[in-house]
């Protein structure tokens, strides 16, 4: 997920930035850039395949599912 800013939060940021040391301004530079290489090596998709472990069959775990569900007839008023 990537925040999007707008123009005017950019600028108050740079007025910031603006007022930092050479170094300082090259090592944000620096994580910056690498903050995008790191993006261009991943597909930006996060695979979640495999990641549920259960010994349990797909219909066992949504009979089970079904069967937790509350029915809001069944609450008694305080």
């Amino acid at each position: 997920m990537s925040l999007i800013i707008s123009n005017k939060t950019l600028d108050k940021y740079f007025g910031f930035l603006w007022k930092l040391d050479d170094t300082s301004k090259r090592k944000i530079i620096d994580k910056l850039t690498k903050s995008l290489k790191s993006k261009e090596k991943s597909s930006g998709k996060t695979s979640l395949y495999g990641a549920w472990e259960d010994e349990r069959s797909a219909d066992e775990i949504i009979k089970e599912i079904i069967e937790s569900r509350i029915n809001k007839a069944d609450f008694k008023s305080f």
